[in-house]
């Protein structure tokens, strides 16, 4: 009889998904990945192409597809299938991210019963107790019998997972092929939370007239995906974007200052921004910041030069404290030119200078940010304000031009 019923139910079953057309989910892992390539702005986004191998049964059927990035942007998913593209259309997405945890498991049993283990302090074994989640607001509430209580010590066990909640964030695609069964697709989209920037190391000679530099390429995710053997490209440049009402905010990382010889990236123009390709295949865990060597020259012309610029006050104030000393800022000149052992196009980050002392030790002088910087264009960097040489100003002249409109005239002397 139990067999019976058990045929019964699966022919019912089978002729409501027949009757529907819709043939039951397939699911595709990060294990039938082949190749996953991604591009990473510098402006916390991410372009993901993820090609893949799976099986597809004919006519209508849906397709779980897992192991994306968790802030995957869903609006910008695109997939197509490489092996018959006019044979597979989607005809509806879905993006699952209703992830597993135990507060959305208890929120799910809210209504429902659990069992409740505890440990009888008397007979020091685990007794179970039966209970109605009633609410978990602020804490689980239970009713045990007939009486209602809270903040109870035993562990919850639960019947089962709700099919609402799932492990992994998850397209869920209803596609329509008709094409062969076996088929190579691939998925592309826009991930936030990854990100990328360029930090510089310099180091100047007993002189100050020549340096080393070294630039290393700083990648942090925190997109909610790993990325195996990836290609990776790295777009520089002011990307424009539409603003959302959330914002995103990026973790800054101090770069290392061991530089690999080797060329690691090659450079191309893409539009109006540079796209530095990674040659080789690289692993960017989530959670990861990955530093890799960018650039390295040595024996770098560089020119110091003391700055003295005007205060902003001078433009506002009617009056002009002349009793104080200027400080005069200290500053690096650098021609990004291939006869430099530069020449290349570099990426806006932070660039820190150091210089040994008396003793042979590397000492830090101070840093400054630079911007995108094309070749044969030079950098200045501030490293600080002199301490040996101060300026003063006189005020020579003082005229009222118009109302609220004055000129000054000083002379500054060193």
């Amino acid at each position: 009889m139990k067999t019976v019923l058990m045929l019964l139910l699966t022919l019912i079953f089978y002729s409501g998904s027949h009757a529907a057309g819709i043939k039951a989910a397939g699911t595709s892992t990060a294990e039938d990945q082949t190749t996953v390539s991604i591009t990473i702005y510098n402006s916390n986004i991410g372009l993901v192409k993820d090609q893949r191998t799976v099986r597809l049964a004919k006519g209508t059927s849906t397709l779980r597809f897992m192991d994306v990035a968790e802030q995957v942007m869903p609006a910008t998913v695109h997939m197509k299938s490489l092996t018959n593209p006019d044979g597979l259309r989607i005809l509806e997405q879905n993006y699952e991210y209703d992830l597993l945890n135990p507060q959305k498991l208890l929120d799910k049993y809210v209504g429902k019963d659990v069992k409740l283990y505890q440990k009888n302090p008397y007979s020091d074994k685990e007794e179970i107790v039966r209970a109605r989640l009633l609410s978990n607001n602020s804490g689980a509430i239970y009713q045990i019998g007939d009486e209602i209580t809270f903040g109870h010590p035993g562990r919850v066990i639960f019947p089962g997972v709700p099919d609402t909640l799932i492990a992994k964030p998850t397209l869920l695609w209803l596609l329509a092929n008709s094409g062969v069964s076996e088929q190579k697709i691939e998925t592309s989209y826009l991930t936030n939370g990854i990100t990328w920037r360029a930090d510089y190391v310099i180091t100047l000679n007993d002189r100050d007239d020549r340096s080393d530099i070294s630039g290393w390429v700083t990648i942090d995710n925190k997109s909610g995906g790993s990325y195996q053997n990836a290609n990776v490209k790295l777009v520089a440049g002011d990307v424009n974007r539409v603003k959302d009402d959330a914002e995103y905010t990026r973790k800054m990382y101090r770069a290392a200052t061991d530089a690999a010889p080797a060329q690691q990236f090659r450079e191309e123009s893409l539009f109006e921004y540079h796209l530095y390709t990674l040659l080789r295949p690289s692993t960017i865990k989530q959670n990861q910041t990955k530093q890799i060597s960018f650039v390295t020259a040595d024996e770098i012309p560089v020119k110091k030069e003391l700055v003295l610029r005007g205060d902003q006050s001078y433009y506002w104030n009617q009056i002009s404290d002349t009793s104080q000393k200027q400080k005069i800022g200290v500053y690096l000149e650098i021609a990004n030119r291939k006869e430099n052992n530069l020449g290349m196009p570099l990426p806006k980050g932070i660039i820190r200078a150091y210089k040994k002392d008396r003793e042979g030790s590397l000492q830090f002088i101070g840093e400054d940010r630079i911007d995108h910087t094309p070749k044969d264009e030079k950098i200045l960097i501030k490293l600080g304000d002199a301490f040996d040489v101060v300026a003063s100003r006189k005020q020579t002249d003082w005229k009222k031009i118009a109302n609220n409109i004055y000129e000054a005239s000083s002379l500054l002397s060193g």
